[in-house]
């Protein structure tokens, strides 16, 4: 098993045995107890995901968020104590790609872990079978570099974003339920995992949309999903 894990918890007991657990998985797994080491930490070692408890002293988990969403396409994975469904949205928004409400099952954290590795594809490695670009509009969909590029602006997406672009990308005028995009995104449908496509979708109308309110290219079907415009039928 692959993959360089950084756990960034200030309990120090809750690190160590979660940092203990990973790695008898299999997992190289650094620890940070505040987002100055892990700053320091990525700097040297790059890691492919990020466990990041939200309560943190200082930079809070949100505020690592999304200043690592703006500058790395890095897994990240929030752990919170607080079942709180507004932090888990906000993290979701901010570009997290997953989060566990403490206490947790090590082994449920574990299977978390294990699919978001697995879904998360070197850059430089396109989906088989799915064109390198895709344009539309003013955009183009670049699947190399796992980012949206205008004349304007480069909007580099998170793993989530990909995701769920990809997904629309490749069915271009067909409605796909929220169901049906978390199957082909590796997600159990279910509601969290539906509403966790709606804030994805929403986070990408913020990208590419004129007017995210009154979209263009990401359309709702009422009561149905979500469908992309098509653009070779305009």
């Amino acid at each position: 098993m692959t993959g360089h894990i950084l756990i960034v918890e200030d309990d120090r007991t809750t690190r160590m045995r979660l940092a203990a657990y990973l790695r008898e998985q299999g997992y190289r797994v650094s620890e940070a107890e505040n987002a100055e080491q892990m700053e320091q930490t990525l700097h040297d070692d790059p890691a492919e995901l990020l466990l990041v408890d939200i309560n943190l002293d200082g930079k809070d988990g949100l505020t690592i968020t999304r200043e690592q969403r703006a500058v790395s396409r890095v897994g990240i994975i929030l752990l919170t104590a607080r079942d709180d469904q507004v932090d888990k949205i906000v993290g979701l928004e901010m570009g997290a790609d997953d989060y566990v409400t403490k206490p947790f099952d090590k082994r449920e954290l574990a299977a978390r872990v294990k699919n978001l590795l697995a879904r998360i594809t070197d850059i430089g490695q396109a989906p088989q079978g799915a064109p390198a670009v895709h344009d539309f509009g003013p955009w183009r969909f670049d699947r190399i570099r796992r980012r949206l590029i205008s004349a304007a602006r480069i909007e580099p997406l998170s793993k989530q974003e990909f995701d769920v672009m990809s997904a629309l990308a490749d069915h271009p005028g067909q409605t796909l339920s929220r169901a049906r995009i978390a199957e082909m995104i590796g997600r159990p449908a279910g509601r969290g995992n539906n509403r966790m496509i709606d804030v994805v979708v929403g986070r990408l109308r913020k990208k590419v949309e004129k007017d995210p309110a009154r979209p263009e290219w990401i359309l709702t079907e009422h009561g149905k999903g979500y469908q992309f415009v098509d653009p070779a039928a305009l």
